[in-house]
């Protein structure tokens, strides 16, 4: 009896995920209906709670896959409780990831939740369970920006537009950053089980610095905007203008003084 309570305690959602969403919610709701005085600030909270939601999904997706992949021990580490303070890098997997944002407008990958991978037989399995990350910032994309290439805007609040656009701008940042094959990045995580044990030994070494390799080729102006130009070409494909995610930004940024935000939608 305890032991099978305790396998339903480890999957129970935890309430510090359920008040994020709470938090979400309700300030997404404010920004909906205009309730809130300070539009910026609602815009922020909206933004930031849901990213941190889609950052706990990135890893519950990550486990889950796991999970069936023969690795019975993400239960326990409370992978599955969609907790972020469960979560083997807390720092890396939510902290910085919600910094970013703030300082920059870009959706970090975050850490990895702690997968043991000798328990899991099969290169497919292991390619997978990378995948299933940054595949679930790739779902939350298009649920973000299904109103836009639906054609279902009108009477949506200008607000409340902007803000989603700049959320399906994080989300679409975070999928093709973590697709790329550098070490320590899920994408690499996906072509790794198909390298001789040899090529990995020698890449090994360098995991450590692939995130923070990336972003030193981000600082390059010319990278940067190749970057972001194929960002905006992925987000116009999906209905999503520049100046829809313009204004999300600007409005997220509430610190920098409330602007007047454009009632027309172009």
């Amino acid at each position: 009896m305890a032991t099978a309570t305790s396998r339903r305690g480890d999957r129970r959602i935890s309430p510090v995920f359920l008040g994020i969403a709470a938090v979400t919610a309700v300030a997404g709701w404010a920004v909906w209906t205009g309730f809130s005085t300070a539009p910026g600030f609602a815009v922020f909270l909206f933004v930031t709670g849901a990213w941190v939601v889609s950052l706990c999904l990135h890893e519950y997706a990550h486990a889950r896959t796991a999970l069936h992949g023969g690795d019975i021990t993400v239960g326990a580490k409370g992978y599955l409780t969609l907790n972020p303070l469960k979560y083997t890098h807390a720092m890396l997997s939510i902290v910085l990831p919600v910094i970013f944002v703030i300082m920059g407008g870009i959706g970090l990958p975050g850490g990895a939740v702690f997968i043991e991978h000798g328990r899991i037989r099969g290169r497919w399995k292991h390619s997978l369970i990378a995948a299933a990350g940054p595949l679930t910032n790739v779902l939350f994309a298009v649920v973000c920006t299904a109103p836009f290439w639906l054609h279902a805007l009108d009477g949506v609040p200008a607000e409340f537009r902007y803000a989603l656009a700049f959320l399906a701008l994080l989300q679409v940042t975070a999928a093709i950053l973590n697709f790329l094959p550098v070490p320590g990045l899920d994408g690499y995580g996906v072509i790794e089980p198909w390298l001789s044990h040899g090529v990995r030994r020698q890449i090994e070494p360098f995991a450590p610095f692939g995130l923070l390799a990336v972003f030193a080729f981000l600082w390059v102006p010319s990278v940067n905007n190749v970057f972001f130009d194929a960002i905006h070409a992925v987000l116009r494909g999906l209905g999503v203008s520049e100046f829809d995610t313009y204004w999300g930004q600007r409005l997220y940024r509430f610190w920098q003084g409330t602007p007047q935000v454009p009632s027309l939608i172009r």
